[in-house]
């Protein structure tokens, strides 16, 4: 049976239970829930990503929170000692993603449907590696996913990236799991590492090209050079849910794929 009254904390635990069909389980999700559409207009908004109403939540009279990193400590410690069960999930890689969806659905009854789902999730992720490997060759991609001050991409983000046909030029960063430790002290490190693909993704605002472009020196940027500035949205790559495996992962590979084509051309 599991759990029968689950609030999300985040997004990715509410994309995971629509998807194997065991959304009316949930009966709370976080503001910041846009995948699937759905639970945006059936389900009540309990929480934001650092702060939560607790006496909302309480009132659903959960058996289980589903929540994510340490940035949600606070919220999982006010929860634990009102009596409710709390699962903090802390993955930042491409295989955590998957062995989340294989162990969240095992919580809930449905392992087989989950593992099915995990390895569908993994074909699809060969596939779009097996293409990148026709690429001319691989661009070294700058990925910010912040930009006051300049933030570069976690570790699910970079092994996408990688995926997808390009090389991380800041892969030692990478592996760093929280935000302060990708801080870019001095930004001219991006020059120096002469990305051929800039991807954006601001969390929460829309990513501004121009304004990128326009930071000293940074024209010199093969990427700036030739025009190779992109948004991906955040809400399909900085989750570590199934958006990022696919809808993410699809818009760095057309990126890359176009790209190579150019240069092919």
């Amino acid at each position: 049976m599991g759990p029968q009254r689950i609030v999300c904390l985040t997004e990715e635990p509410t994309e995971v239970l629509y998807a194997l069909g065991e959304q009316d389980r949930i009966v709370g999700i976080s503001g910041f829930t846009v995948r699937p559409a759905q639970a945006r207009r059936e389900k009540p908004k309990v929480s934001a990503f650092t702060s939560a109403k607790i006496g909302e939540i309480l009132k659903l009279q959960p058996d289980f929170v589903v929540g994510f990193s340490d940035i949600q400590a606070d919220i999982a410690r006010e929860l634990v000692k009102a009596g409710v069960e709390v699962w903090i999930s802390n993955h930042r890689s491409v295989d955590g993603i998957l062995d989340y969806v294989r162990r969240l659905g095992a919580m809930v009854g449905a392992g087989e449907r989950a593992n099915d789902w995990a390895e569908e999730l993994r074909r699809g992720l060969d596939a779009i590696e097996a293409q990148a490997a026709t690429l001319p060759r691989r661009p070294k991609v700058y990925f910010e996913e912040w930009d006051e001050p300049p933030i570069t991409g976690i570790r699910w983000v970079a092994e996408l990236v990688r995926i997808a046909g390009g090389d991380d030029i800041f892969p030692d960063r990478a592996i760093e799991p929280l935000a302060k430790a990708r801080i870019l002290e001095d930004a001219a490190e991006v020059v120096r590492r002469a990305p051929d693909i800039i991807l954006g993704s601001w969390c929460g605002k829309k990513f501004r090209p121009e304004r990128v472009a326009a930071r000293p020196g940074w024209d010199a940027i093969p990427a700036v050079r030739d025009g190779e500035l992109h948004e991906v949205k955040s809400p399909i790559i900085l989750q570590p849910g199934p958006a990022a495996l696919t809808d993410g992962v699809a818009r760095i590979a057309a990126i890359v794929q176009a790209w190579g084509a150019r240069r092919a051309g």
